[in-house]
């Protein structure tokens, strides 16, 4: 599909969201969709509500006061952040430059207009919301900006699909207001702490090799585990966090994690000094740049017919193609806090919807609007503002699996510094599609 040919779909949508405001929608009913599959277009049987209901309950959960309240309200102020860049694309008026829409516009975008099917369809359902869309790159109605004109001060949940710096602008914002902040996209805590109103959605990279390391643990009989790193302080990192990982498992029979540091003076001898010939031999590399990353695979490639190998990468490998011919029949896997085979009702309903209203299919980051806005308000219309008691709802679910857990920094600490979904699926690559291999989840 050529996106350049979804020029009119693209610029529709952007000029809409510039003509309201060029930071944000305000979404009081929805619009007119393709209708969702029956389960999603049946209105919920509720029992009527206050305005604002407020009850204490007997205890905090996770120590944070405001957890222990029950605050429902009849209709609920929704804020959501996603990189548009309206200030760059319609810097000269509403025609596009070029009549194509830049390939940075699409990614935000696709998370709007998914999130926003996810808003009609609960809509649907008879969820009651008050929702503003921020440009999360606006110049001109930063997020400082906003929270400095108190535009966010009445808000009940933020979704966002953001990154440094506005996401620590945001997160300080939500902790002072104590509202809670979904961090939708970002791989990465971005040095955030002391905040249990912080929520990470795509998990950061020590938890992605902590579940690597978790995996080859358990999931091989008899094994020799090797981290493949080079000679930088981001990897030396990596590797900490693994031999943390084991220092801390309770296995008995966990096997030792050794360590080969990686140069392009490595040679075949120094590799094969490392590996078995009568087990599967474990590699996890660390590097997450593809140009790397092959270049150690190039090496490792020439062992393969005398030792039994098994590589794992990193998150990032998710997106890299290993068609070269050397890497034919190495068995490779990554890790990633997002599968979805798209097979179920909710993925065929956002591809028909996208296939009706934009002549497109959706992208990824199009699902993880979608799924992010429904799992939340949806907890959001269940719980109240403060539904952090119980995030891992199994009737929730959509695509993913999530599994959010506090995040303690400091030992002893009473209270989570956030937030994170630590459920990771390991997938191997293959050769036309990928496969999610642990099958727990």
């Amino acid at each position: 599909m050529n996106r350049s040919n979804n020029l009119g779909r693209l610029a529709l949508t952007m000029s809409f969201a510039l003509l309201l405001s060029a930071c944000s929608i305000f979404r009081q009913a929805p619009q007119k969709t393709d209708g969702p599959p029956p389960e999603l277009s049946k209105p919920e049987k509720e029992e009527p509500k206050k305005p604002v209901e407020e009850k204490p309950a007997a205890r905090a959960p996770f120590n944070v006061p405001a957890f222990a309240k029950e605050v429902k309200k009849d209709a609920y102020n929704v804020a959501i952040f996603a990189p548009l860049y309206l200030d760059s694309v319609f810097a000269n008026g509403l025609e596009i430059p070029g009549r194509t829409m830049p390939r940075y516009v699409l990614a935000g975008l696709e998370f709007y207009e998914g999130a926003q099917l996810a808003l009609d369809s609960l809509s649907r359902l008879g969820v009651k919301l008050n929702v503003q869309i921020f440009d999360s790159k606006s110049r001109t109605n930063d997020a400082a900006s906003l929270i400095r004109s108190r535009r966010l001060d009445n808000t009940d949940l933020i979704i966002g699909s953001v990154s440094a710096p506005e996401i620590k602008v945001i997160s300080d914002f939500a902790k002072q207001k104590e509202i809670n902040f979904v961090s939708a996209t970002y791989p990465n805590d971005g040095g955030i702490s002391s905040n249990p109103f912080f929520l990470i959605t795509n998990s950061t990279l020590r938890s992605n090799v902590e579940a690597v390391h978790d995996y080859v643990q358990r999931g091989f009989a008899n094994k020799n585990i090797v981290v493949v790193r080079r000679n930088t302080p981001f990897e030396a990192g990596i590797y900490n966090n693994i031999k943390a990982a084991y220092d801390k498992m309770n296995y008995d029979k966990k096997s030792r994690v050794r360590e080969l540091i990686w140069s392009d003076a490595t040679t075949e001898s120094q590799i094969s000094q490392l590996l078995l010939a009568d087990r599967p031999n474990v590699l996890i590399v660390t590097a997450l740049d593809e140009a790397g990353a092959k270049n150690i695979l190039r090496k490792l490639s020439t062992q393969r017919a005398t030792y039994p190998m098994h590589v794992f990468g990193m998150p990032t490998w998710d997106v890299m193609k290993f068609k070269e011919p050397e890497f034919e029949g190495m068995t490779m896997y990554y890790t990633s806090p997002y599968y979805n085979d798209k097979t179920d009702v909710y993925s065929k309903y956002l591809t028909d919807a996208f296939r009706h209203k934009y002549k497109s299919r959706p992208s990824d980051m199009a699902f993880k609007g979608f799924e992010a806005t429904w799992y939340f308000v949806k907890a959001l219309a269940q719980d109240g503002v403060y539904f952090n008691k119980d995030l891992n709802k199994p009737g929730n679910r959509l695509f993913t699996t999530f599994n959010y857990q506090p995040v303690y920094l400091q030992e002893n600490a009473e209270m989570p510094d956030y937030f994170e979904n630590k459920n990771i699926y390991i997938i191997q690559k293959g050769d036309s599609a990928d496969f999610k291999m642990n099958a727990i989840n």
